[in-house]
């Protein structure tokens, strides 16, 4: 199960515990500001994406949503997302518990700066029904295969 290899993921860091299990479904943006209490604006939704011959997670505010014409300047192509009966096979994680920790290699992960704004955002943990509260700084760290903070969304701020 996804959310054991994530527990396990955490555990070298002795943050295991820091993983939350909502009995509600976590699996939308909505449904997860609702299991956590918080505003769906800070749920960290990992979205993943077809690039060249790979695959690329792009984390984001719950707000944000993907600006065309950004996310190809920034990886030279148009976004593509993973189908969905895919993403666990490519990701190691099924939709709705995507998230940029415990993930098969290869798999680059970005971070939006549309969660800058928070103190704190809420990622997924491998599973439809789980999250762990992080720092912006702490996500970085924390993220699996970081490459880099990008600017590929819009709808978050006035423009």
């Amino acid at each position: 199960m996804a959310i054991e290899k994530v527990r396990e993921y955490f555990r070298q860091y002795d943050m295991e515990d820091r993983i939350m299990e909502p009995e509600e479904s976590s699996a939308t943006v909505e449904l997860a500001a609702q299991a956590l209490g918080t505003e769906p604006r800070r749920i960290a939704k990992s979205m993943s994406f077809l690039v060249d011959d790979g695959a690329v997670i792009v984390v984001m505010a719950g707000d944000a949503k993907v600006d065309n014409r950004k996310y190809k300047d920034q990886f030279h192509q148009k976004a593509k997302m993973i189908p969905f009966d895919e993403v666990e096979g490519v990701v190691g994680h099924a939709a709705g518990g995507v998230c940029p920790f415990a993930i098969k290699d290869g798999i680059k992960v970005y971070l939006d700066e549309s969660m800058k704004r928070f103190d704190t955002v809420f990622p997924a943990c491998g599973s439809g029904n789980s999250a762990i509260e992080l720092t912006c700084a702490e996500l970085e760290k924390y993220s699996q295969n970081f490459d880099s903070w990008v600017n590929v969304t819009k709808g978050w701020y006035d423009e």
